[in-house]
């Protein structure tokens, strides 16, 4: 279903051309943290639910539904896809991945003290994380922030593929 503005009934597009177009090395730094996240010592699902959850966090429909599906694609339950923004009170998530929840929480929302990852929190992730895998989730969260701005600026069409998104 092409996607359609309420107020003109023209199509919508994304505001920008494909930035991996304009910048090639895009390609070469995306599959990077690809490969950086994927060695394995965080399961692809929780860095799926970091994602996720980031998307949420900064108020990103594209983000939040390509995450989504992603999610599903992994076999991944609705309840749990759903239960990600309310993931403190929902009993679908282990605590590792609470941790690596309450991180990206940490990460992205500005703390009434100023320090958003406190000492008491990298403590309660470290006990679930070893220090590659503390390293890989830290790269997993810079890693959806590196797309952030391109999803925010560049508006790109939820629910459409990467390829056939750009203008």
């Amino acid at each position: 279903m092409e996607a359609r503005s309420t107020a003109t009934e023209k199509p919508l597009r994304s505001r920008m051309s494909d930035p991996a177009e304009l910048v090639p090395e895009l390609a070469e730094v995306s599959a990077s943290l690809f490969k950086a996240t994927g060695n394995q010592t965080v399961p692809r699902t929780t860095i799926g639910l970091v994602h996720l959850r980031a998307g949420q966090i900064v108020g990103n429909t594209y983000l939040t539904i390509m995450h989504s599906g992603n999610l599903r694609k992994a076999g991944e339950s609705e309840e749990r896809i759903a239960a990600v923004a309310s993931w403190r009170d929902a009993p679908y998530f282990t605590d590792a991945e609470r941790a690596a929840l309450a991180l990206v929480e940490a990460v992205l929302q500005p703390s009434a003290d100023g320090e958003r990852v406190s000492d008491e929190l990298y403590a309660h992730v470290s006990e679930h994380y070893d220090a590659k895998a503390l390293a890989t989730l830290t790269i997993a969260i810079g890693q959806i922030n590196f797309f952030v701005p391109l999803a925010v600026i560049g508006k790109p069409l939820p629910g459409k593929s990467f390829a056939e998104q750009w203008t």
